[in-house]
């Protein structure tokens, strides 16, 4: 809708050209009502549910709003036309106002509008937002000395009866808990509470229940752009150690807090839904790489999902200018995701030796897949809101359509919980999707 938006504006502003041209008149009253019928186009499409008003159209609206009123006041006047007919002044008129459209039209572009993807489950899904404030932890992005503040989401089965096993998501760098609600409804729909953290200064954004927005830490964008273990091993152990520690902290503590609500007669529906006893984590890419390190560190925890994220946590030092990985078997079921981003670098990337070696081990609970024909962000419903930044970010266009790889995604999501965190049928499955 946003690139058909832009081309019928734009094909307006040229036509107009040419009419003004061809009759050689600056037609200041054809341009007033031409603004007019536009803007009440546009609120037409809104109110038919064509367009779906959201951000997408907020600076469009300004704009058509500001040349409607300009066209009312010109008519209501109705002078006549001061300025002399130039064919220079009109065809530069006119690429101002395309290059104004093209600004305003952007945010619709780059986002443009999408169809969710439907759970396939029997359950209807309810959503609760909070803001948990961990008292025993001060912020280390700030030096305020406030506690640390997380924003979480959950997704749950709605007008449902007993308890389901909880599954806590980690988003990637700079991603947010939004990043894969496509799979959270699934899970839900299916039986299941879904948690996903908004990690404060780790995130791109968040906001709290008051309304008030935190932004992504410089100091993290600079580490994350610096980063490169291939040539710095030293810097990239310093930097996930830090990562790392944030990140764990923050899952075990909402894992605690959901816990301890769900064990209090006074909390919120949601909390008296969730399963004690079975508990999952996934993550994509950094929040990926917390879940793993999760695995390993509680007891309580029963399955992982990684979607592409190196073992980070099993990195235990450096020697001999190499990763020292942790050598034991990782203690509980495990599923690697992968996209083409990865999939042809396990051997070659250090911080993805564990990942690699963990394609030949033996361990039967270990399970690897990579979905081909898609990249890093395609993991994600980035490739939804914006097939464009998906693109960029992926470094090239996907083979694979977004809605077949999301449900798929799905699928082999909730048949591996189903199965080690519900006693389901055995996860069987391909190396290779």
């Amino acid at each position: 809708m946003g690139n058909f938006t832009f081309l019928i504006l734009i094909v307006i502003e040229i036509a107009f050209a040419v009419f003004c041209i061809i009759t050689k008149s600056n037609q200041q009253k054809v341009r007033s009502i031409i603004r007019i019928v536009t803007f009440i186009s546009f609120i037409l499409l809104i109110t038919l549910s064509i367009i779906d008003w959201s951000f997408r159209y907020y600076t469009l609206a300004a704009l058509l709003t500001l040349l409607a009123v300009i066209g009312v006041v010109g008519l209501i006047k109705n002078k006549q036309e001061k300025r002399s007919y130039k064919t220079v002044s009109v065809a530069m008129k006119t690429i101002r106002m395309i290059v104004i459209i093209f600004v305003v039209t952007l945010p619709s572009i780059i986002f443009p509008q999408y169809e969710p993807i439907n759970w396939t489950g029997p359950y209807q899904v309810s959503i609760a937002t909070y803001t948990y404030t961990d008292t025993k932890r001060i912020e280390t992005y700030t030096k305020t000395g406030e506690n640390r503040k997380l924003n979480v989401e959950l997704w749950y089965p709605k007008n449902a009866d007993g308890t389901y096993p909880l599954i806590v998501f980690s988003h990637g760098a700079l991603g947010i808990k939004k990043s894969n609600e496509t799979l959270y409804n699934e899970l839900a729909s299916h039986g299941y509470v879904v948690c996903s953290i908004d990690h404060t200064y780790q995130c791109l954004f968040t906001t709290d229940e008051n309304g008030y927005t935190t932004y992504v830490d410089k100091s993290f964008v600079k580490e994350l752009t610096a980063d490169n273990a291939e040539s710095n091993k030293q810097q990239s152990y310093e930097y996930y150690q830090k990562w790392m520690k944030v990140r764990i902290d923050d899952i075990s503590f909402v894992i605690d807090y959901i816990l301890e609500q769900a064990k209090n007669n006074a909390s919120d529906t949601v909390y008296k839904h969730v399963n004690t006893t079975k508990i999952g984590i996934m993550g994509h890419s950094l929040g990926g790489s917390a879940a793993l390190g999760i695995g390993r560190m509680r007891k309580d925890v029963s399955a992982v999902i990684a979607l592409e994220a190196p073992f980070m946590c099993d990195i235990r030092g450096i020697k001999n200018g190499q990763f020292v990985f942790i050598d034991e078997e990782y203690p509980i079921p495990v599923f690697n995701v992968y996209s083409d981003s990865s999939w042809d670098h396990l051997a070659d990337w250090p911080q993805y030796a564990q990942n690699y070696s963990l394609l030949f081990n033996n361990n039967p609970t270990a399970f690897n897949v990579h979905i081909s024909g898609v990249g890093h962000f395609t993991l994600t419903d980035l490739a939804l809101t914006s097939p464009f930044l998906t693109r960029v970010f992926n470094g090239k266009e996907s083979t694979k359509g977004t809605e077949d790889c999301l449900k798929m995604i799905n699928k082999i999501c909730l048949e591996f919980f189903d199965c080690y965190l519900k006693g389901g049928n055995e996860f069987k499955l391909n190396n290779t999707y």
